[in-house]
């Protein structure tokens, strides 16, 4: 999988604090009764997907991604195995996202591309995609730990899930976009099994 071009200036390369996200920035919003009554569905992504998913992609555009990424995005869905959507009934495909293991190093999970339908952020969504794809890498063994590029938007929803920054370049994806990456050790190895 390719990985983000280093653009910007480097904010910082050694690892940040391990300290807690503050409780403002770690707050999230209670899924809605709209949606929990409408039970998502998580399945893989089909090739009949990606309209859909490139909408995603786009009405999350330029908070979350520049739009110099989606031919990467593109590529991506075109690609990747392990690439998942959440449907709601009524809405469609409201949620996307993926992961492989590193080109780098096979014992590293990369997560990639994912993404929630805009005007349903903070709404537990996907919080679910992520702890599903979490869920799916630790119970792999090939897998010592996850790594994710992503934004200072999204920093702190990460960190709440165990990740921990380790290298910021302030607008490392385009001008605005810091690119934060994380790491998140095996969920067995941080709670002290086998790994």
């Amino acid at each position: 999988m390719a990985s983000r071009p280093p653009l910007g200036e480097p904010v910082s390369s050694e690892p940040v604090s391990s300290e807690p996200v503050p409780s403002e920035l770690a707050s999230s919003e209670p899924v809605s009764s709209e949606l929990a009554s409408s039970e998502p569905g998580l399945r893989r992504y089909q090739a009949e997907d990606r309209a859909a998913c490139l909408a995603l992609f786009d009405g999350n555009m330029p908070e979350y991604f520049a739009a110099n990424e989606r031919a990467e995005f593109v590529e991506t869905l075109d690609e990747m195995d392990d690439y998942w959507v959440i449907e709601l009934d009524g809405e469609g495909i409201v949620a996307c996202g993926g992961y492989a293991a590193s080109d780098g190093d096979a014992s590293v999970a990369v997560l990639f591309w994912g993404m929630v339908r805009r005007d349903l952020h903070r709404r537990g969504l996907g919080e679910r995609l992520l702890l599903e794809r979490l869920r799916r890498i630790d119970a792999d063994p090939a897998f010592a730990s996850t790594v994710i590029e992503t934004t200072q938007h999204s920093r702190a929803f990460y960190a709440r899930h165990g990740f921990q920054v380790v290298r910021e370049q302030r607008n490392g994806i385009a001008l605005g976009l810091d690119l934060v990456d994380m790491r998140r050790p095996r969920a067995a190895s941080r709670a002290g099994g086998a790994g």
